[in-house]
């Protein structure tokens, strides 16, 4: 079977809305740099999904939806919809991820 052709990289509002939590907590407790960072890490991810959709692994408990870990902290859950890659989530690690995995 052909690997999928990725056309594009979307956000759901959950994900983006958990970005956006994730900025301003970094930004108030720590710097601009851990910002950064954060946003390279992301940049990463929509870099390596885009050429390789199913580089990360499935998770046990939602079928179809795939777990990024981007660092010790990170990870992406995201889905192969049709042609595009759809992030569901941005979460940290260190929080309850049951729902999820």
């Amino acid at each position: 079977m052909p690997e999928v052709q990725i056309t594009d990289i979307v956000y759901t509002n959950t994900a983006l809305a958990n970005a956006s939590f994730i900025k301003k907590y970094l930004f108030q407790k720590f710097s601009e740099k851990e910002v950064d960072i954060f946003f390279s890490l992301l940049q990463s991810f929509e870099i390596a999904t885009f050429s390789f959709p199913k580089l990360y692994p499935k998770t046990n408990k939602k079928k179809n939806i795939r777990r990024a870990v981007l660092s010790k902290v990170l990870s992406v859950f995201y889905r192969i919809q049709n042609s595009n890659i759809e992030a569901l989530a941005i979460l940290d690690n260190r929080c309850d991820l049951k729902e999820w995995i």
